[in-house]
């Protein structure tokens, strides 16, 4: 099965690049690299990622601007289609922004960058990039981020988890984020919000120096998902 891909860029991304270069060295195909200005999408894709930076500068509210480029038009209509959009770190702010996830992200409880390679606990184990690993499983996998703090009131979160809409939760605390969520996944399983870095760690085998292998195996679980469709 061929898979087609598809990349966006915002003013300010710098992470889009090294999720083109994760995709192709997973599928053996380059991914579309899409413009924020554009306003539609290449008909029949099959996945759609949003990559972390700073769109915008995180003028505003990190996420806020991005969320009203033309492109996200075409990403909420792909998404309710459902087509797997990947959102990291900025993707993540971004996702939320735009409504396709609830919650929001805020700054570090410490207000300080945290740049570091953290624990994540698999929750979910139901969606297309959550397939390939064990429910409680362990794996290591990169945070760079100031705003990543996810915030959300009560009722939201005990629907979060009785809907097990929480994909990833930090092993050991982060960034203050609240139930130690790490990555969030919309009512269908179809859009995952994560703030680490999963395109960072892309060793085909696991090796410390080179980042791990445990963040490939997000994008190989996206890909055997939709093979086995």
């Amino acid at each position: 099965m061929a898979f087609t891909a598809a990349v966006i860029t915002f003013p300010g991304s710098n992470c889009d690049r090294d999720i083109a270069v994760a995709l192709e060295a997973v599928t053996g195909a380059a991914p579309r690299r899409i413009w924020h200005g554009d306003a539609d999408l290449p008909s029949g894709l099959d996945f759609i990622a949003l990559p972390g930076g700073f769109s915008y500068g995180d003028y505003l509210r990190v996420g806020a601007m991005a969320a009203k480029s033309p492109i996200m038009h075409a990403v909420v209509a792909a998404a309710e289609r459902g087509v797997p959009v990947l959102g990291i770190c900025n993707g993540f702010q971004i996702l939320c922004e735009s409504g396709l996830l609830p919650g929001v992200l805020m700054r570090n409880a410490t207000q300080r960058f945290v740049c570091r390679t953290v624990g994540l606990e698999v929750i979910n184990t139901a969606s297309p990039f959550t397939a390939g690993f064990a429910k409680g499983e362990v794996i290591r996998v990169p945070v760079a981020h100031h705003d990543g703090n996810y915030f959300a009131d009560t009722p939201t979160l005990d629907s979060l988890e009785a809907e097990d809409r929480i994909a990833f939760r930090y092993a050991a605390p982060c960034n203050g984020s609240q139930r130690d969520i790490a990555g969030v996944l919309s009512a269908n399983g179809r859009v995952l919000g994560m703030m680490p870095h999963p395109e960072r760690a892309m060793a085909e085998v696991a090796h410390a120096s080179l980042g791990g292998a445990d963040g490939r195996r997000v994008f190989e679980s996206v890909i055997a998902s939709l093979v086995s469709a």
